[in-house]
């Protein structure tokens, strides 16, 4: 049983989290050829305050 934890930042539509959902899911089956129902998808949305670049937060560079 295949286990794939995403992290993001917050803000994609819910659309778009099940589009990513659904593509990774496809490329897993297809690489590993299992079941569809055996594949987890996990997004872990991060707030741009909790990710950094360069040594400063994503909120801080977005100003």
């Amino acid at each position: 049983m295949p286990i794939v934890q995403i992290s993001l930042v917050q803000g994609r539509t819910p659309e778009r989290k099940e589009q990513l959902i659904k593509k990774v899911t496809d490329a897993i089956v297809e690489a590993l050829q299992i079941p569809k129902e055996r594949v987890h998808i996990v997004l872990n949305e991060v707030t741009k305050e909790n990710i950094g670049r360069g040594g400063v937060p994503l909120s801080k560079l977005d100003s």
